[in-house]
């Protein structure tokens, strides 16, 4: 096994001198081997530090990193709670994000609208989050929902209506969001709790679970959707078609 020291440590794990001894003051990194009045840190420091620097990164309290090492060095497998923690953090959509210009905007959406009026608008987008301000641009979670946006101002709908309804469908959205994530907490996370320190095969479940949802959602959310519109459609236009066919079966047949 190598030895470093901790200038050498601290390098090799793209980390600092600073930082080290700040580890081993909260106690998440072993004290060195000492060799007369040398600290000398072995590839065991090495792994630990660059394990330390990956937590950090993604952000983990020195509390909880404390505890993962401490559930590590008793024989838990810390990369379970990895694994249950990226579940839990990854996008839920494989959409890539977009960029606008302030300029691109106004033309799609600020036709007739005064330069107050766009302002407005724009700052109203942003709240609900479909633009977030990136420097001179703007960056577009989710372009699918801007080009939806896009076409129903095209076809004739005012943009601030176009706005409250985004609205009202982000809002819905989120409880049926919280059903599901509420249903299985109830009958699955609900698990956690029975014992301080879940073992690896529960957390392993879990995050089973929580990948099989993925799917699920839209294939439940997809068909009730789908349903409602007919329903709705039907409703709404149904009487507008039968005035359109009376009209029509007004008019006199054509000579020929």
């Amino acid at each position: 096994m190598s030895e470093y020291r901790i200038d050498e440590l601290a390098r090799l794990a793209g980390s600092t001198v600073r930082n080290i001894r700040a580890y081993q003051d909260r106690g998440l990194l072993p004290p060195p081997r000492l060799a007369g009045r040398v600290g000398l840190y072995d590839d065991s420091h090495l792994a630990r530090l660059r394990l330390i620097g990956n937590l950090l990164g993604r952000g983990y309290t020195f509390a909880i990193i404390k505890d993962l090492l401490s559930a590590w060095e008793t024989g838990k497998d810390v990369g379970d709670v990895l694994g249950l923690e990226k579940v839990l953090t990854d996008p839920w959509s494989d959409e890539i994000p977009g960029t606008a210009t302030y300029e691109e905007l106004v033309e799609k959406f600020g036709t007739g609208l005064d330069e107050d009026e766009v302002a407005r608008m724009v700052e109203r987008t942003v709240e609900l989050g479909l633009i977030e301000p990136d420097g001179e641009a703007f960056r577009v979670p989710s372009p699918r929902l801007l080009h939806v946006g896009a076409e129903l101002v095209a076809a004739g709908i005012p943009l601030g209506a176009v706005l409250d309804i985004a609205g009202q469908i982000r809002d819905d959205c989120d409880v049926i969001a919280g059903r599901f994530v509420g249903l299985v907490e109830e009958h699955v996370f609900d698990r956690l709790k029975e014992q301080p320190v879940p073992d690896g095969d529960e957390i392993r479940e879990i995050a089973a679970v929580v990948r099989r949802m993925r799917p699920l959602v839209k294939m439940v959310v997809e068909p009730f959707i789908a349903r409602a519109m007919e329903a709705r459609v039907q409703a709404s236009l149904g009487e507008h078609l039968e005035t359109i066919r009376d009209h029509l079966g007004e008019r006199p047949a054509a000579d020929g």
